[in-house]
């Protein structure tokens, strides 16, 4: 798979930044730097080293200071900010639209805050407060509350002087919304039928009055899913009683989706997606620690498990040799449910109404492979050790293993989601665990019932 072209952009950015570092060329490591999008630069911020990191930062150019520090993660932000001068600071923040100043608000310095505050204006602190009101993964605090709307009862060239006076529009503009003398929302107007239909004609008569809405309180990964189904730029966010609060457009839904792919690869290793990935050497450790004491205790109960045979296993060589196969065929299979259980949890494809039949069906292709894969690997081991009982008896450890794998692999994550717990983080280790003591478990039992 080739690597896409924004990895390719940053990988040679990489590559002309450490020649320039090495050889002190600041000018022009300025000038290729300042030269990027803000989004580019936080990318090659959060792939330098500290030390690197913070020579490139004071060659950054000052009004790209304030959307940079939105682009990065929590912990690099945090380490900039700390770096930045204070004046700096509340340039960079007073320079934010109220959604994107709401995402670094906490992070910034509270002497700074004050200022910054102080100089909005009535409108801009009041949009400030709304989203901020909100917690940051519902649609409530996704919103921008910077958008256009306008009454049913004029005509498109009232709208259309009305645009004009404003000068400018909102970034992804795709449509006007229209509400009542109480701000309830009662459809939208697309940009397109202005600049289309005729003048004189009324904004009743040709809005959209069924296209669908955010609640404020809507998941973010919902929200997601919803721009998805709809193909939307743009979506009104509602309150119960339909007054229109804001809008998300689909930028906001990219970096959803973005931070959604990365939360669920990394707590797979019971990391974070806001971590630093250059942080100091002792705060990683003390971060994995932990996750490595839980896979330690996890391997001390499968270790328990097979010292419980120990007598058979040094009555039985072979079984030493054999017991990592039924483990690991049991962990693919399980890890294989579990993805796949995990993704539909995350898609809302799984629910009451079909889990079951989903836990029938994977037990089917369990029993299955496990009867495919148990015939060879009883095959293999037969003619191996020359013992038709050995290659009998592990195709059965396996059949079990696959069986309990496809199980647990199901299982877990929906139990873990009624106990509020996010499968991605727990279900990896939980499931590990059942598929190493079942598999050690079966074989080593079957094999001291029927080969001592």
């Amino acid at each position: 798979m080739s690597a896409s072209p924004q990895h390719e952009n940053t990988h040679e950015h990489l590559r002309l930044l450490a020649g320039n570092l090495d050889s002190g060329a600041l000018s022009q490591i300025e000038h290729q730097v300042n030269e990027l999008h803000p989004a580019e630069i936080a990318n090659l911020l959060e792939s330098l080293p500290l030390q690197n990191r913070r020579i490139v930062w004071e060659l950054i150019n000052p009004e790209l200071t304030g959307d940079i520090l939105v682009e990065v993660n929590d912990e690099v932000r945090q380490g900039l900010i700390e770096q930045t001068d204070e004046k700096d600071l509340i340039t960079a923040a007073g320079s934010l639209e109220a959604d994107d100043l709401a995402d670094i608000f906490n992070d910034l310095p509270e002497a700074v805050l004050h200022q910054v505050v102080r100089s909005m204006t009535n409108q801009d602190r009041r949009r400030l407060q709304s989203v901020m009101s909100y917690d940051e993964d519902t649609a409530g605090g996704l919103m921008n509350p910077d958008m256009i709307t306008i009454r049913p009862n004029v005509e498109l060239e009232v709208v259309l002087r009305y645009l004009r006076q404003r000068g400018e529009l909102p970034d992804n503009t795709d449509k006007l919304f229209v509400v009542d003398k109480d701000d309830r929302y009662l459809g939208v107007l697309n940009i397109s039928d202005i600049l289309t239909k005729s003048r004189k004609e009324s904004v009743s008569n040709i809005m959209i009055t069924d296209e669908k809405v955010l609640p404020v309180a809507l998941p973010d990964n919902e929200v997601a899913s919803f721009f998805e189904d709809y193909n939307l730029v743009s979506a009104a966010v509602v309150d119960e009683n339909r007054q229109i609060l804001g809008r998300i457009t689909v930028d906001d839904v990219v970096d959803v989706i973005r931070d959604e792919a990365d939360r669920s690869l990394l707590n797979l290793a019971g990391l974070d997606e806001d971590d630093d990935m250059f942080a100091p050497v002792t705060r990683s450790a003390k971060r994995r620690a932990v996750w490595l004491g839980i896979n330690l205790f996890t391997a001390f109960l499968a270790a328990w498990v097979i010292g419980l045979f120990a007598e058979t296993i040094e009555q039985i060589v072979a079984l030493a040799v054999l017991m990592p196969i039924v483990a690991s065929m049991g962990g693919v299979a399980g890890s294989q449910t579990l993805m796949l259980v995990i993704r539909g949890i995350t898609l809302n494809q799984i629910g009451s109404t079909n889990s079951r039949s989903l836990l029938w069906k994977e037990l089917a292709v369990g029993g299955l492979n496990g009867i495919l894969w148990a015939s060879v690997v009883a095959i293999i081991t037969g003619l191996w050790f020359q013992d038709v009982s050995l290659g009998l008896l592990i195709g059965a450890a396996l059949i079990i293993n696959l069986l309990v794998a496809a199980l647990a692999g199901a299982s877990i994550p929906l139990t873990l989601k009624r106990m509020d717990i996010d499968p991605a983080i727990a279900g990896g280790v939980i499931l590990t665990t059942v598929t190493d003591v079942v598999g050690f478990l079966s074989f080593l039992g079957l094999a001291t019932i029927f080969l001592t």
